[in-house]
């Protein structure tokens, strides 16, 4: 076990346990199904991660059967990459890609996606997106809209519609809530474009996606989008 593995048990409340195992769905047949929790809150698990010296063992954290100390692994990644010179970032972004077997719940994507793979893409080509958004991995879809966030943050908005629209059809609620959460934020920088969006779309987008969508409309607003 290594010192970061030590620290982290070190932090676990007794009791805890059970209430994210009902919060992050890891029932039988659900999205999270096996997930198992230490029982430790996520500011402990940042307060950790801020310990890293550079010479812990990532991938042997991410690929724990404990979902905190995979939360851990991509906190220190995400650490690293925002410090690292351009050749560590690059490592850092094709290790995110080749490991997403191991990024296996929405905390874990949304912690990390935007500031990992969302950074790396700024500047640079993204059909590593598409593709991503077509994957039978729910995790794969989600990393693919919550990586546009960066995007967005860099007030440029084409990429979350164009995978937004890509995305329609997704079976998954999740892949809803992710997808209307960028809409929103999209929405924030330029309200017309999610409205051009919107009125394209709206009759075949899930319920779910357009009420997050349409979140901070006012209320005869909304209204009105949901009664379409």
């Amino acid at each position: 076990m290594t010192s970061l593995q030590r620290k982290l048990r070190n932090a676990v409340q007794p009791g805890r346990s059970e209430s994210p195992s009902r919060f992050f769905k890891t029932g039988p047949g659900q999205y999270g199904e096996g997930d198992k929790f230490l029982g430790v809150r996520v500011p402990d698990i940042r307060a950790v991660a801020n310990l890293d010296d550079g010479g812990s063992e990532v991938s042997r954290l991410l690929e724990s059967p404990w979902h905190e100390e995979r939360l851990l692994a991509l906190l220190i990644l995400v650490r690293r990459y925002e410090r690292g010179d351009i050749r560590t970032k690059k490592r850092i972004f094709d290790f995110y890609l080749s490991n997403t077997r191991w990024i296996n719940n929405w905390d874990l994507v949304d912690v990390s996606a935007y500031k990992i793979v969302g950074a790396w893409l700024l500047a640079r080509p993204r059909p590593v997106l598409h593709r991503m958004a077509r994957s039978g991995s729910l995790w794969e879809r989600r990393i693919s809209i919550v990586s546009t966030y960066a995007f967005i943050r860099n007030g440029d908005l084409e990429e979350t519609f164009a995978l937004a629209k890509l995305l329609l059809r997704d079976p998954e609620d999740l892949m809803h809530k992710a997808c209307g959460w960028m809409l929103r934020e999209a929405g924030k920088r330029d309200t017309a474009a999610l409205e051009v969006f919107l009125k394209c779309h709206v009759r075949r987008m899930p319920r779910t996606m357009l009420r997050y969508a349409i979140e901070r409309f006012p209320e005869a607003r909304r209204r009105q989008y949901l009664s379409m």
